[in-house]
């Protein structure tokens, strides 16, 4: 909850049928491991009672109720308590999705086109029914300058829907793209109506019409927000419902930062938290409450990729521009020395795009990443075609003083000579100075001895902390040197590669393409990754591009975890199973409150 996460960090993208059947749910390897009607997904539970109230925890702010917009920050779980999509992934498969407002989708033979039929009790909170409008304008809005420019560019080959009957649509497509017939299942259904008379960007704390399971009761702008169970939803029958969003209430609270919110959890303020903190999970999560029992700590296994987390360079400042000097820096940072003196040892150095999972480059090209690849040769760093070389480490007999004299050296390559009082300077005699922005103090012990290593350079790096309002405003503007970023990825990507590595996306305020990264032969292969036929073709496209990002030496990587920490007061129940591709506040939505003794 601490962590805005990026757009669908955890979706599961899936594959059409070639034959127009009408289904309930669709899968990429055609196999729903849940029949129509079935009883609710196996990681719920049928023991499940429904009541009481959830409190959770929030770092930052919020200053708008429109999640769908540009500008500013909306609260926590808005977007998936109030508004729903027409489908919902199973937690429990790798590839599967299952009707929501949709009763059916039944998939052209030519894959340029979904019908689709919406279920007729579907309505949205104020008892309209939810109609083949509505998801026409939400498209429409969806892909507008109004709305955050991510939506326009993941529902870019979703050309229009056509409305055939009140309750069923026709999607067109661009072009046969093996994600689009299910991309739509990912689709926001909005209130025509309401936005008719409400302006989408204004009226920012004006809560909207939505059709999701709860009702905003109450809020203190930035402070807090009190979600209600609506007891009118039409949706508590569907399958993909059953089991789940037991609690009556559930209220988030904010905090102004980790550290003040970890001891409001300590002391009841609310129930559940999941931890990023290596230190506090260590150091902070202990005494007489967890000994009792009151509070429980436990980590849960997952199966999720984690993608990419490292220290981005912003490609928009000339600085970084040579590859010699972003090499040179990610020599000067000591990972192993952080991992065992501030992490306590319990991370794994990410060493790919597509971490933790089957999509990660190793070893030499294939020869069916090499036809991806050889096209492109005149493009590409000679690197691209030999072994997959991991980020450096000071393990070796060397240490940290071999990198930093491999890095000099790189440095006076790239123009940069020590001046006066050890200042790295260029020809000009401008210093090497960079700022580091951070929206976490968490961050600052990993960059203090980082900084303290880039000075035997000459480098002086500045780290700042800021306000989460202002981290995402200049964030979104690119107005940074570097940042933490955070590169979610399902275990099928598609569409959302363009929002991350495309040309398109490096000029469009809001992408998820922080490195401003413009390289046609990354363009080439996002496309290829978008518009793979099949299983085999997306991982040997997903290959051939990890080999040219890990090439580009385009950030500094950091670290990942195959579990999730979480601590909890002791007052849930939850399902027996554990799903397989989840988050913590997800899988959460199925548990419940301890019945009290009479």
């Amino acid at each position: 909850m601490i962590v805005m996460r990026p757009f669908l960090f955890f979706i599961v993208w899936l594959l059409c049928s070639q034959n127009a059947l009408a289904a309930h749910g669709i899968s990429l390897d055609g196999q729903l491991k849940y029949p129509a009607g079935f009883a609710g997904f196996d990681y719920t539970s049928s023991q499940a009672t429904t009541g009481g109230e959830l409190t959770l925890g929030s770092v930052g702010s919020f200053d708008k109720m429109n999640p769908y917009t540009l500008k500013g920050i909306a609260p926590d779980m808005l977007g998936s308590l109030l508004f729903e999509t027409l489908m919902v992934q199973s937690k429990d498969e790798p590839f599967s999705q299952y009707g929501l407002l949709l009763q059916n989708i039944e998939v052209a033979e030519d894959r340029m086109s979904v019908r689709a039929t919406l279920r007729p009790e579907a309505r949205f909170s104020n008892g309209q029914k939810i109609t083949a409008s509505d998801v026409q304008f939400s498209l429409e809005i969806l892909k507008s300058n109004k709305a955050h420019p991510l939506y326009a560019s993941y529902f870019n080959d979703i050309s229009k829907v056509e409305i055939i009957t009140p309750e069923e649509v026709r999607f067109h497509f661009v072009r046969k793209n093996r994600e689009l017939p299910l991309i739509l299942g990912e689709l926001p259904i909005l209130s025509r109506d309401y936005f008719q008379t409400h302006d989408f960007e204004g009226g920012a704390m004006e809560i909207p019409v939505g059709s999701g399971p709860y009702l905003v009761e109450n809020f203190q702008a930035g402070k807090i927000i009190t979600y209600k169970r609506n007891p009118n939803y039409w949706g508590w029958k569907v399958p993909v419902n059953r089991g789940m969003y037991n609690f009556e209430r559930i209220t988030i609270k904010y905090f102004k930062d980790p550290v003040v919110a970890l001891e409001g959890f300590k002391a009841r303020e609310f129930d559940f938290i999941f931890e990023n903190n290596s230190k506090q999970w260590a150091r902070d999560y202990q005494g007489e409450k967890f000994d009792r029992g009151d509070i429980v700590k436990e980590t849960l296994a997952h199966q999720n990729g984690t993608g990419m987390q490292g220290f981005v360079f912003n490609l928009r400042r000339p600085i970084f521009q040579d590859i010699k000097i972003r090499q040179a820096l990610m020599l000067a940072f000591d990972f192993e020395w952080s991992n065992q003196n501030l992490f306590h040892g319990q991370y794994v150095r990410s060493n790919s795009y597509f971490s933790n999972s089957e999509l990660a480059a190793q070893g030499k090209p294939s020869p069916e990443e090499l036809a991806l690849l050889e096209p492109l040769k005149d493009k590409l760093d000679p690197a691209v075609f030999g072994t997959v070389v991991p980020p450096p480490t000071t393990t070796g007999p060397d240490g940290l003083r071999g990198n930093l004299r491999k890095a000099v050296e790189l440095l006076r390559q790239g123009g940069w000579k020590l001046g006066k009082d050890r200042i790295l300077v260029n020809d000009s005699g401008k210093r090497f100075e960079i700022e580091m922005l951070l929206s976490s103090p968490a961050f600052e012990r990993v960059m203090a001895p980082f900084a303290a290593t880039l000075e035997k350079l000459g480098i002086h790096l500045n780290y700042r902390t800021v306000d989460p309002t202002l981290y995402q405003r200049r964030t979104d503007s690119f107005d940074f040197d570097m940042v933490v970023g955070v590169f979610g990825q399902s275990l099928s990507p598609g569409n959302e590669q363009r929002d991350m590595w495309h040309s398109q996306s490096a000029d469009v305020q809001g992408s998820r393409n922080l490195l401003g990264l413009k390289d046609p032969a990354v363009d080439a292969l996002v496309e290829k990754i978008i518009y793979a036929e099949n299983r085999k073709d997306l991982v040997t496209a997903c290959h051939a591009l990890d080999r040219v990002l890990l090439a580009g030496a385009y950030l500094i990587p950091n670290w990942h975890l195959n579990y999730h920490r979480i601590a909890y007061w002791n007052r849930f129940e939850r399902p027996k199973t554990l799903p397989l591709y989840f988050s913590p506040e997800g899988w959460l939505m199925a548990w419940w409150l301890k019945q009290e003794p009479r």
